[in-house]
């Protein structure tokens, strides 16, 4: 079929493509701008364009990722929605593409695991822009760099309604330059795609990053578009224009509120109201419940804003968008005023900037009915606002020029005015090269810190963290959580933002003591938050653990701090659990060798690099030698020794897995375990020494890096951990349980390659030139780790790249052989 039929077919009810959609499909895949007014299907054009050439069509001129990013979880949520229906279509089935939802918490089906498979991936601006700076909020930290990497190869980027994005947007214009530079090492390339109904290319000039090199933007072209019937009516829906009243004000809040009753009570459909703070919504949302009097017609006004559970936010959506056409009023923020596909017959909004007012207007006759009688009704703006003072006065000039003019708000009056220049987002912090090369590297510095991404993804105004509540014995008298599991890692259903500032004012002032709480990935543990000069840390994009005895939320008002009732918790099934704070666990499984378990990693990796078409020697030798380090005794003495005894353990020695039951729940147990033992680090230092001779020199850093990266734990240096199992000798180097002169004995690695008798050397960790053998003369670990990071030829995120396709590989063997 082609691709009016593939759109048409669809849908539920058949429809056809706008011309502009059909361009932007029957186009070459191009890092481009999209700006096309409010209500004419940006959602649908990027994302059937995608499915009908890179799915339909097995088109490899398109990246097999589609990343979807949105500025708010509402909107993230109903894209998803969208996603779901077209994947059920006709045209598509058969046709395997994955559907993935980043919202806070990790997703529970792994989708990083399989890089060379079709798939969508939607998510928020936090969430996406953080895993692609090697930084992911709400995930394992050991995980940063898969993410990083698949989202930063192969990927089709949509960045959505940008009018909305503040300081996330120069850094999407900068990452598109860094991919597009050979210096960083994409090894697949990666485009990106700019949407709006309000935007200008000069928005995404930056130091790196040059608007005037991007084809012409995709927009509603007079020869075509403009004579399409459906969509001159939905450009011509009539609005009118009026002032309310009453101001913003928060002294003024209850006569507004009066005044929005008694419109809505005149007027048939719905009445909707955009505040531009989270705050004045609930305040609003208040005196509107106290005024509707019981036994009228008028229902329970609803609230929608940003800090709400997911599932909870969802039930208040679902409800405004099956009220649309009732005499219910709703109370929202900017959440609203962008992808939300409701209409409502009336609408109050605070004044905004004009860019953020076009997009409010058009949540008014939506549908572009000619005969109705919506009305808009302009709020004067307070002091309380996040917008500037010039912008919102050259809003307001806008404004009288079409109240005077007597003009309506129709999306084609509204295309006549020029974006103003005091509308352009303005980067106080703009992320630059030396910027990114440092995030490459995800090891925390000697006090725990990471580099803080945050003033990249967002303005310093919207930092927020994410809370889940629970219950269990003791919570209020600091009895730590239960780490059984029946308490299992946050589930994204859980989470709720909330701003950071609110937040611990809230924790700091409370009458009763509020313990927070966050995970610690040594100790593997939630660990009560410190406090310094008496305010409680927190990070940016990180989750929070309270007990529901603190109360701060309500499934009608969202985030709550004035709310002292027991929160009720998710409930949640042991399927759904989520890896945001685990590392990773023991193998576990059936017993299998160190042999068996390579030749089943080997085999997936060929499978993975046969799909991408790739050919590439060092992920083969890395898959062959990654699991060496498991014939250490101090990995054997992880298993219990009774159990080591079994006659089917003894059929597969040296075990590289064993089952659930025979590892020893403490390392105290056995005086040859080790503290913080990583067998990836052994294997890698194992294979450099010169006695390895079935890898080629010319390969060896870069076979090492990706052995002992395939855990996410060994990075650019080797250093020892606070509470390390120390040597016998006291003048011996150690790090991550592995000590200087460790006997490593032959091992059949599968395939045929057995590996040679070794002692283990960790001079490489020391910085300068090894001095003693078998490493004399030879480069340190981080010198030979920074050279391939800074090699033209490899590049960081081509070694991320490599490093994924290895750890996926030997996740599905796991998974598949267990």
């Amino acid at each position: 079929m082609d691709y009016h039929q593939f759109f048409s077919s669809s849908f539920q009810k058949p429809r056809i493509p706008y011309p502009y959609q059909s361009r932007l499909a029957e186009s070459s895949c191009e890092s481009r701008l999209i700006v096309v007014p409010t209500g004419l299907g940006k959602t649908a054009a990027v994302t059937l364009s995608w499915l009908w050439n890179r799915v339909y069509l097995q088109s490899d001129e398109w990246p097999r990722r589609l990343v979807y990013c949105l500025p708010m979880r509402a909107l993230a949520e109903q894209t998803y929605q969208s996603a779901v229906e077209w994947l059920k279509a006709p045209p598509l089935i058969g046709k395997k593409v994955g559907l993935h939802l980043l919202m806070g918490g990790e997703t529970s089906d792994r989708w990083e695991q399989n890089p060379e498979e079709n798939a969508i991936i939607i998510g928020t601006q936090d969430m996406l822009l953080s895993r692609a700076l090697n930084r992911g909020y709400g995930m394992s930290r050991f995980r940063w760099p898969m993410h990083y990497a698949l989202l930063n190869n192969d990927s089709l980027w949509v960045f959505d309604e940008v009018q909305l994005m503040g300081a996330g947007l120069p850094t999407t214009a900068q990452l598109a330059a860094f991919r597009e530079d050979t210096n960083f090492g994409s090894a697949k390339p990666s485009k990106t795609w700019w949407m709006s109904a309000t935007s200008s290319p000069d928005w995404l000039d930056t130091v790196d990053f040059e608007s005037a090199a991007l084809p012409a933007p995709i927009i509603l072209e007079a020869d075509s578009d403009l004579k399409d019937a459906t969509v001159n009516q939905l450009r011509k829906s009539p609005k009118k224009l009026e002032f309310t009243d009453n101001s913003s004000n928060e002294k003024a809040l209850a006569k507004l509120a009066t005044e929005v009753i008694n419109k809505a009570i005149d007027r048939s459909g719905l009445t909707l109201v955009v505040v531009n703070t989270v705050k004045k919504a609930k305040e609003l949302h208040t005196h509107l419940v106290k005024q509707i009097k019981p036994n009228t017609s008028q229902r329970t006004p609803l609230l929608l804003h940003s800090q709400f559970r997911p599932e909870d936010r969802k039930k208040i959506l679902t409800n405004l968008l099956a009220a649309e056409g009732a005499s219910i009023i709703a109370v929202s923020t900017q959440i609203i005023e962008a992808g939300v596909d409701i209409s409502a017959n009336t609408l109050f909004t605070e004044m905004a900037p004009w860019s953020s007012l076009v997009q409010r207007l058009g949540r008014c006759n939506r549908r572009g009915l000619p005969e109705s009688d919506a009305r808009i009704f302009l709020i004067p703006a307070d002091k309380a606002t996040p917008y500037g003072e010039e912008q919102l006065k050259e809003a307001k000039r806008i404004i009288d020029g079409f109240i005077s003019n007597n003009q309506d708000a129709s999306p084609a009056n509204l295309a006549c005015i020029d974006i103003p220049a005091c509308d352009k987002p303005i980067a106080k912090h703009v992320i630059r090269k030396r910027d990114f090369i440092d995030l490459f590297d995800t090891t925390p510095d000697l006090a725990g810190n990471d580099i803080d991404i945050e003033r990249w993804v967002r303005d310093a105004d919207d930092s927020k963290v994410s809370l889940f509540w629970r219950q269990w014995d003791g919570a209020l008298k600091g009895q730590e959580p239960p780490r059984e599991k029946d308490f299992p890692a946050p589930h994204r259903s859980e989470l709720c933002p909330a701003p950071i500032k609110e937040t611990r004012e809230w924790v700091d002032s409370a009458k009763k003591k509020i313990t927070l709480r966050r995970w610690d990935h040594l100790s593997s543990t939630w660990e009560i938050v410190p406090k310094d000069f008496g305010k409680t840390l927190l990070i940016p994009g990180q989750i929070y653990l309270l007990p529901a005895e603190s109360g701060g939320y309500s499934v009608d008002t969202g985030f709550d701090p004035q709310s002292p009732l027991a929160v009720t918790p998710i409930t949640l099934n042991h399927s759904d659990d989520q890896d945001a704070t685990a590392s990773d666990p023991h193998s576990q499984g059936s017993w299998q060798s160190i042999a068996v378990h390579t030749d089943y990693v080997y085999s997936e990796l060929e499978e993975i690099m046969a799909a991408l078409g790739i050919i590439m020697p060092a992920l083969l030798h890395a898959a062959r030698w990654h699991d060496l380090g498991k014939a250490l005794l101090a990995f054997k003495a992880k298993i219990k020794p009774e159990c080591a005894l079994r006659p089917e353990a003894a059929l597969h020695k040296p075990h590289a897995k064993a089952p659930k039951d025979a590892w020893l729940k403490s390392l105290k147990a056995t005086p040859d375990a080790r503290n913080h033992f990583r067998h990836e680090l052994a294997s890698a230092l194992a294979i450099l020494q010169p006695a390895v001779t079935h890898i080629p020199e010319d390969l060896k850093n870069l076979v090492a890096w990706l052995i002992a990266a395939h855990h996410g734990k060994i990075r650019l240096s080797i250093r020892s951990l606070p509470d390390e199992t120390l040597p016998k000798d006291p003048t011996a180097r150690f790090a991550r349980g592995v000590h200087d002169g460790d006997p490593l004995d032959e091992v059949n690695l599968g395939g045929g390659i057995i590996s040679p008798m070794l002692k283990l050397s960790l001079e490489p960790m020391e910085l300068g030139l090894c001095i003693e053998p078998p490493f004399e003369g030879k480069p340190s670990w981080t010198e030979r780790m920074l050279a391939l990071r800074d090699d033209s030829n490899i590049g960081p995120l081509r070694l991320a790249y490599w490093e994924t396709l290895l750890r996926a590989a030997d996740e599905r063997a796991s998974s598949k052989h267990p």
